[in-house]
C-alpha cells in the first residue's frame, strides 16, 4: 500500500513539473538582462520598465480589457435569459433549434464562427452601412456570441438545481415574477453568475482566431499583439508581461482560496430547539 502512495506522489510531482515549470522558466528569464531570451546576461529589471513604457502595448492591453469585461456582462445576461427560457418554459416550438444554436459556439471551430461572423459584418455593411468600420463593436459582438453559449451551460446547470417551492411560496404570498426573480432566483444564481462571468471573461481575454477575423486597423487586442510579437522573436518584455498575468491570476486564486477556506471555518448559526422555543416564549 506504501508502495503505492509513493508512486503516485512520483507521478503527481511529474505531472506538476511538466504544467509548472515551463511557467517558473518564463518567470526567472523575464529579470534577464540580455535582449535574448535564450541567452542569460544577469538579474535585471529593465524589460519591466519597457513594459511601462510601450504604449502600443499598453493600448492593445487596455482594448482587451474593456472587451472581456465588457463582453463578459453581456455573455451573463444573455446566458441568464437562455438558460431561464430552456429550463422553466417546458417544451415550445422551435426548442430543439434553440438549443441547438446556443450551444453551437461550443463545438464549432473558432475558425468557422470567425469566418461566420464575417461574412455577417460585411452583409450588414452593404446591406444597412453598419459597421462602417472593424474594431472595438465587431470584436464585442464576436466574443459575446461565444461568452453566452458557455454561460448558458453553467447557469442551466444551477437553474435545474434550484429549489422552486421557495419561488412559489413567494408568488402565493403575493410578489409577481419579475420580483421572485429578482429578489428569490437571482440572489441564488449568484455563485454560478460569477463563475460563468469568470470563465467567459478568460475565454475573452485570451482569444485570438475568431478576433482576427472581425477586427480592423487600429484595434489589436492584447493577444494579437503578442502574437504578431512572437513571429518576429520572443523578447524578455513579452516574458515581463507574461510574468504580470500569472502574478494577477496567482493572486486571484490566492483571494479565492482563502475566502473559501474561511467560509468553510464560519461556524453555522444553528436554530433553536423546541425547548428553547418555549422557555423564551414562557
Amino acid at each position: 500500500m506504501n508502495r503505492n502512495h509513493w508512486g503516485l506522489n512520483v507521478w503527481l510531482v511529474l505531472g506538476m513539473l511538466f504544467l509548472y515549470f515551463p511557467l517558473v522558466v518564463l518567470i526567472i528569464f523575464s529579470f534577464n538582462r540580455s535582449q535574448l531570451v535564450e541567452v542569460w546576461g544577469g538579474w535585471s529589471t529593465h524589460w519591466y520598465g519597457v513594459l511601462i513604457h510601450d504604449q502600443s502595448l499598453l493600448s492593445a492591453a487596455w482594448l482587451s480589457l474593456r472587451i472581456g469585461v465588457s463582453a463578459s456582462f453581456l455573455g451573463v445576461a444573455l446566458g441568464t435569459l437562455c438558460a431561464m427560457v430552456l429550463k422553466r418554459y417546458g417544451y415550445f416550438r422551435g426548442r430543439t433549434f434553440f438549443y441547438s444554436m446556443t450551444l453551437t459556439p461550443i463545438v464549432m471551430p473558432d475558425v468557422i464562427i470567425g469566418l461566420a461572423l464575417l461574412l455577417l459584418f460585411v452583409s450588414l455593411g452593404k446591406w444597412i452601412g453598419i459597421p462602417r468600420h472593424y474594431g472595438f463593436g465587431t470584436i464585442l459582438i464576436a466574443h459575446t456570441t461565444f461568452c453566452a453559449a458557455y454561460a448558458t451551460v453553467i447557469i442551466q446547470a444551477r437553474i435545474g438545481a434550484l429549489d422552486r417551492s421557495i419561488e412559489e411560496a413567494a408568488q402565493d404570498l403575493g410578489a409577481k415574477p419579475t420580483k421572485t426573480f429578482f429578489w428569490i432566483t437571482l440572489p441564488q444564481l449568484i455563485p454560478s453568475l460569477i463563475a460563468a462571468w469568470l470563465l467567459c471573461f478568460t475565454l475573452s481575454i485570451d482569444d485570438v482566431v475568431i478576433t482576427s477575423f472581425v477586427t480592423g486597423p487600429g484595434s489589436t487586442t492584447l493577444p494579437l499583439y503578442i502574437f504578431s510579437t512572437v513571429k518576429t522573436g520572443v523578447t524578455p518584455e513579452i516574458n515581463a508581461l507574461a510574468t504580470i498575468l500569472i502574478a494577477i491570476v496567482g493572486f486571484c486564486l490566492l483571494i479565492a482560496t482563502v475566502a473559501s477556506f474561511k467560509a468553510k471555518k464560519r461556524p453555522k448559526k444553528s436554530l433553536p430547539t423546541h425547548g428553547k422555543l418555549s422557555q423564551s416564549k414562557s
